[in-house]
């Protein structure tokens, strides 16, 4: 039956459903066009964003961008990222919008600038607007798609913001190291011809005394415009006056006015402190917060503790307009060093410092608060060429460590009073031992401990030998805090004692010879042990954890007392009676004279060690004739110095 022959309804009602089936396909087929096609926009689009992306982390106009002259917009791209450095951003692409049958859409950036590593990078959204071309998109190019709030003309500068260094800080907290004026001496080869610079570094260096060659060589060697600095003076140093003089006369020299961290004085505990200057390529390799440029310690405790006293560098990313001026567009402050406290007395350490000018070779002064176990002066005489001899110069101790050999007798059971004999020589073993060469005269025979110790009698002490036990004298110094190990943040060690010697080698310990061997440090700290009647751990850095010295059974009050009362015979009645009339407190002392080599005669080195009021000194002077004669005169000078 064809459709004619229905009825009308019937055939009305499938004319109707024959049409939505026509009408249905045709949306349907239209529907998956428009969906594909909508889709290809948006891939067509985010490849756009992606390559643009890309280019402006590779700081170049991006090639999917429309411009005029494109080497022109690179020019103008390279001058807005010059004060940058090789900074780049990375670049991704955050959304890519393009609304339903559209032709036109925007690409959606997220940009950071890693100014620094470690630190808080720079973020900040952007976007570029993009339209239809062909079968591709595109857009027109502009620098405010690298940073939005680029005004035209401006460019970017990112620069570092120097956090000021930490001081360095003294006993009761006076300032030691600071920020102090200093005057640059150097050649502006700006200022001078070419074939005249190597004429004019060797004049200012002649002036300024420094080495020549080395000096006129950086200077000829140097970019056109470069400032080659020859020496960096102190605004009040003497030697600035003969510079100031001949730099008129000098093409290309100049003075520039500056500042620096500086103790006191040049030579100001410079073994301790350390100095700070332009950080070297292995400190950068190594620390990824330093820069070139960067002030760094670079010895001492200025480079123990440089990142607590460098602080924190921020960094500043400004928009400069072509008049110079400059806005911030991110800025991360820097974080200022802290103090780093020692327990260094100005008086005392430029006393000791004052006290060893003279000393042609090693020589030391070193000075402790028994009370607390402060540090308060460490300084090494310039004759031991930059040496830490304070803390570092190990030597035999000689007659100063007779102390130790006392307390050792009188924990066997001796007293100040106990009767020894004192012959001209000894022999042990087959070894001749004898008295120091200026030996009182008419002192020999009979004698107490007390008298022992006042005269430094060799011979009484190792004629007493054989009373101790096998661990005696090691143990007395143990006590003292002689052999402990050293924790002051800065190389430095303590003294070595033979633990059971024997024989010939008990005879040297006896009379600090031998294997025995100290530095200034440790035997500062034996004095201070007997003035605190406690063992003494030297400190040096009051807020660092300083762990008490452990071993053995620390001095008493009582042993203390005893050994007071024969190092003050020392001044009242034996070789140190030059100290007798030091105002302040009763002094105590012990000198000592320290034989070594195979010389005959043989070498000696001169040692002192005194106390006084809640003060204990040690003084070392390599190849002094003798204790009393070279390191006591020092030591008299420094006491009366330091009560001023």
């Amino acid at each position: 039956m064809s459709v004619t022959d229905l009825p009308r309804r019937r055939r009305q009602r499938a004319r109707s459903l024959t049409g939505a089936a026509v009408v249905l396909a045709l949306l349907l087929a239209l529907g998956g066009w428009w969906w594909t096609h909508r889709d290809d926009d948006i891939d067509a689009a985010r490849a756009l964003g992606e390559q643009i992306a890309s280019d402006l982390a590779e700081g170049t106009v991006p090639a999917g961008l429309q411009v005029e002259d494109r080497a022109v917009a690179q020019e103008q791209l390279d001058a807005v990222l010059a004060g940058m450095g090789r900074l780049r951003p990375s670049v991704t692409v955050r959304a890519v919008e393009v609304p339903d049958g559209g032709d036109t859409g925007t690409v959606h950036l997220d940009l950071t600038w890693t100014v620094h590593e470690g630190k808080e990078p720079w973020r900040y959204p952007s976007s570029v607007p993009v339209r239809r071309s062909g079968e591709s998109w595109t857009g027109d190019w502009a620098p405010t798609a690298l940073v939005p709030d680029l005004a035209e003309g401006e460019v970017l500068r990112a620069t570092r913001v120097t956090p000021e260094r930490g001081e360095v800080l003294g006993d009761d907290g006076e300032v030691i190291v600071t920020r102090r004026p200093v005057v640059r001496v150097g050649i502006d080869r700006g200022q001078v011809p070419a074939a005249q610079a190597g004429r004019s570094a060797r004049k200012l260096a002649e002036a300024a005394d420094v080495t020549v060659a080395p000096f006129v060589t950086a200077v000829e060697s140097a970019g056109d415009k470069a400032f080659i600095e020859a020496i960096v003076l102190r605004a009040d140093a003497k030697e600035l006056e003969e510079v100031r003089r001949a730099v008129p006369g000098i093409a290309g020299a100049r003075l520039v006015d500056g500042s620096m961290d500086l103790p006191p004085s040049s030579g100001f505990a410079s073994a301790v402190l350390g100095r700070v200057g332009p950080a070297t390529a292995e400190i950068i390799a190594d620390d990824p917060q330093v820069r070139e440029g960067d002030v760094v310690g670079l010895s001492g405790l200025q480079a123990t503790h440089d990142k607590q006293l460098r602080g924190t560098s921020g960094f500043a990313v400004e928009a400069v307009a072509e008049d110079g001026t400059a806005r911030d567009l991110h800025r991360l402050d820097a974080v200022d060093g802290t103090p780093l406290r020692t327990t260094l007395s100005s008086n005392h350490q430029s006393t000791a410092e004052d006290v060893l000018a003279d000393v042609p070779k090693a020589g030391a002064v070193v000075a402790i608060r028994p009370s607390d176990g402060h540090i308060l002066a460490l300084a090494s005489a310039k004759g031991g060429k930059g040496q830490p001899t304070a803390t570092l110069g190990q030597y035999a101790p000689g007659s100063t460590f007779k102390p130790v050999t006392a307390l050792a007798q009188l924990r066997a059971g001796a007293t100040p009073q106990t009767e020894l004999e004192c012959p001209r020589t000894i022999e042990v073993d087959g070894r001749q031992f004898k008295n120091y060469d200026d030996f009182p005269a008419g002192r020999n025979g009979g004698m107490t401990l007390k008298d022992a110790i006042a005269t430094s009698c060799n011979t009484a002490l190792i004629g007493a030998r054989d009373r101790l036990p096998a661990d005696g004298i090691g143990s007395a110094a143990t006590a003292l805090g002689m052999t402990q190990k050293p924790t002051l943040g800065v190389p430095s060690a303590m003294g070595t004692v033979p633990p059971r010697p024997t024989g010939t080698d008990l005879a040297a310990t006896s009379i600090g010879q031998g294997e025995v061997i100290a530095t200034p440090l440790s035997m500062a700290t034996v004095m201070a042990s007997i003035v605190a009647g406690d063992r003494v751990t030297p400190v040096l850095l009051p807020d660092s954890t300083t762990a008490p010295a452990k071993g053995g059974t620390p001095i008493t009050a009582g042993e203390a007392g005893q050994l007071r009362e024969m190092l003050r015979a020392v001044v009242t009645d034996g070789s140190a009676t030059f100290l007798g009339d030091n105002p302040g407190g009763p002094v105590i002392a012990k000198t000592g004279t320290a034989e070594y080599g195979s010389a005959t005669p043989p070498r000696t080195h001169a040692w002192m060690i005194v106390a006084q009021d809640d003060l204990a000194v040690a003084v070392f002077v390599e190849d002094g004739s003798g204790g009393a004669k070279v390191a006591g005169p020092i030591a008299d000078r420094y006491l009366g110095l330091v009560r001023r």
